[in-house]
């Protein structure tokens, strides 16, 4: 992995010369919670300027990421990275507390994010989320395989979520996702063990067959909106 995060920090350099400021590797590969069936390589690289000029020179090097199997890389330019933690707090309070840095100085040492409008989104995220969940289980088709995948494909976002609520009322961090699961579902006095057996299953700690997948999906819908709805119950007491 560290082989190949060093050729694409290369070749970007090579490509973006100047105008490129910095490159930095987040998410589940710097947590400690990567696994390569489910998680991607997170890439942020920072230029100078990101206009259209400057974001086709870069097309080279992200197409060779790309045939390596990963996304590409989130683009900022140093001003939007300053100007936008209001609108993305969630993203860029992970990315300030758990990266490492592939090229250049450290963007996230100065970074504040307000945590007002962490709340916000984070309120906001969980119903939305929660939403797309209910119109993905009423589209589905009625079959374990695809409401399994429809379970393990939206895990990581609530589990992200789940972490950020217990942060936006006052909780300190969860270390992993089983943490935030099981701290997130005493927060809201529900049952965690569907999201329980969707993490165990993408560890490799348990197979399918041993899923019971229909009970599975019930409780898994029953936490997001218990957690969504006791998260709303809160920020409501704070006002």
């Amino acid at each position: 992995m560290d082989h190949k995060l060093d050729d694409f920090v290369q070749k970007l350099k090579s490509s973006a010369a100047g105008n490129l400021k910095a490159v930095a590797l987040y998410g589940s590969a710097v947590t400690g919670e990567f696994h390569s069936k489910h998680s991607d390589l997170n890439v942020l690289c920072i230029l100078e300027y990101a206009d259209a000029a400057r974001i086709e020179a870069l097309h080279a090097p992200v197409e060779w990421w790309l045939r390596q199997g990963h996304r590409a890389p989130l683009v900022f330019s140093t001003e939007e990275l300053t100007r936008s933690a209001d609108i993305f707090a969630i993203e860029l309070l992970d990315m300030k507390t758990h990266h490492r840095m592939l090229y250049g100085e450290d963007v996230f040492a100065a970074l504040t994010v307000p945590l007002h409008y962490h709340a916000v989104q984070v309120e906001r995220e969980l119903r939305t989320d929660w939403l797309r969940l209910r119109q993905a289980v009423l589209t589905a088709p009625k079959k374990g395989d695809a409401y399994l995948s429809l379970m393990t494909s939206s895990f990581s976002a609530f589990a992200a979520l789940f972490r950020h609520a217990l942060i936006a009322v006052g909780e300190p961090p969860a270390e992993n996702k089983r943490e935030a699961i099981e701290r997130v579902g005493r927060f809201a006095h529900a049952d965690p063990s569907g999201f329980l057996s969707i993490l165990e299953f993408r560890e490799g700690k348990r197979k399918q067959r041993e899923i019971v997948i229909e009970g599975t999906l019930q409780r898994y819908f029953a936490f997001v909106e218990a957690v969504a709805d006791e998260f709303d119950r809160q920020l409501d007491a704070r006002k």
